[in-house]
């Protein structure tokens, strides 16, 4: 099969079409013949050198954490999910292929009605909202902050926590502030004098902050959440610990999959995928991912 994949650790170049075994669906197991796949900064981690718990060290290796496709291998042991089903999951790797083999519970049915572009980059952003969400304690009669808000995280985010009865406050360029208002949120522009103006729009104070930005943003959050305990940082990992902030467990599950799709089904929630590549463009696609700009996902197509 052809995979975009990379033999040494380095920038967007070292990713290139290549010819991989193709893997076959063990016990418990199926092989989703991939249709998208969603490119994300986690991948770009893993391409420049990051080994993500639990994954066996050594190249090559085929990045890619979400994706949508149809079902064409099913492993002994597999009841609920049958050759031909169209699904989205998640796993860790090896999404950026024309076939992944995963574990049949990171499965669950793509909504007949969704894209496959839509599909391929729904889990990874959908289900860390939500999770993060969860882990703040967001809800009715809540102020929650989100930094990054145009982003693939931060668009669900916002959509989930209105429905919640929260009150949101989003950051993002001015580019995207017309598209954060038609989601929920009240728009506030990065920069200098970002803490006077969420102050300004918040004048009762923020309870929770979802950081999906860094550096001032993650400053502005400690200034304005009393309590540590409902800062969550999708990216600054390294200094959670030391601030006594959250950052999102791993809790992804098929069920929680399979809630979120629903909710795209009501039109609940809204997916913008701002830009798709061809499986021999994931280079460019990283590179778009790795301005740190845009609004909603981007994403592989691929079947």
């Amino acid at each position: 099969m052809k995979a975009a994949a990379f033999s040494r650790y380095g920038g967007p170049d070292v990713l290139r079409l290549m010819e991989i075994d193709t893997p076959q669906a063990g016990t418990g197991q199926v092989r989703v013949h991939v249709k998208a796949a969603g490119v994300q900064p986690y991948d770009c981690a893993v391409r420049a050198g990051w080994t993500p718990p639990g994954v066996a060290p050594g190249l090559p290796k085929i990045p890619g954490n979400e994706f949508a496709g149809v079902v064409d291998q099913v492993g002994d042991g597999v009841t609920g999910v049958a050759a031909g089903a169209e699904v989205l999951g998640f796993g860790q790797l090896n999404s950026y292929a024309e076939y992944l083999v995963v574990p049949a519970e990171q499965v669950t049915a793509k909504p007949a009605g969704m894209p496959w572009e839509v599909a391929g980059g729904f889990s990874a952003g959908a289900q860390t909202a939500h999770i993060a969400l969860q882990e703040l304690r967001a809800g009715k009669g809540d102020t929650v902050l989100v930094h990054g808000a145009a982003g693939a995280v931060g668009t669900v985010a916002v959509q989930l926590a209105a429905q919640w009865g929260a009150t949101v406050i989003g950051t993002g360029s001015e580019a995207n502030h017309d598209y954060l208002r038609s989601l929920g949120a009240i728009p506030v522009a990065y920069g200098d004098g970002l803490l006077e103006r969420v102050q300004a729009v918040a004048p009762d104070g923020v309870d929770a902050a979802l950081d999906g930005a860094g550096g001032d943003a993650l400053t502005v959050s400690l200034a304005l959440v009393a309590d540590r305990d409902r800062i969550l940082t999708l990216v600054e990992h390294g200094r959670a610990r030391e601030l006594g902030i959250r950052v999102t467990p791993n809790l992804r599950s098929a069920a929680r999959l399979a809630e979120l799709a629903d909710l795209y089904t009501q039109g609940k929630l809204r997916i913008h995928v701002r830009s798709t590549f061809p499986l021999d463009g994931a280079a460019d696609a990283h590179r778009e991912v790795e301005t740190g700009h845009g609004r909603g996902r981007v994403v592989l197509t691929i079947g």
